[in-house]
């Protein structure tokens, strides 16, 4: 999945679910919820960085992308937006 496709997942089960998702379930937890969870899994990213596999690394940064595209969908962020400030 690239990044393009997981912010347009993130927005898609902000509006149709299905409920039990893990998405939706992130997203009706609220704007903290998503940010205490992107904070988490940036410091996770950072530990692996030091102390474990590149193969670590690159799950926690995957879950990092994750994270950054269900804060967009949680704020209406558009990936245009975002590519704007780049």
């Amino acid at each position: 999945m690239t990044f393009e496709e997981m912010v347009k997942l993130a927005a898609e089960r902000k509006i149709n679910g299905p409920a039990a998702s893990s998405t939706a379930v992130i997203l009706k937890s609220g704007t903290h919820a998503i940010g205490k969870k992107l904070v988490e899994e940036a410091a996770e990213s950072w530990m692996a960085a030091r102390f474990e596999s590149k193969e670590q690394v690159a799950l926690e940064l995957s879950q990092v992308l994750y994270y950054v595209a269900v804060l967009m969908a949680d704020k209406d962020v558009s990936l245009d937006e975002v590519y704007k400030k780049l």
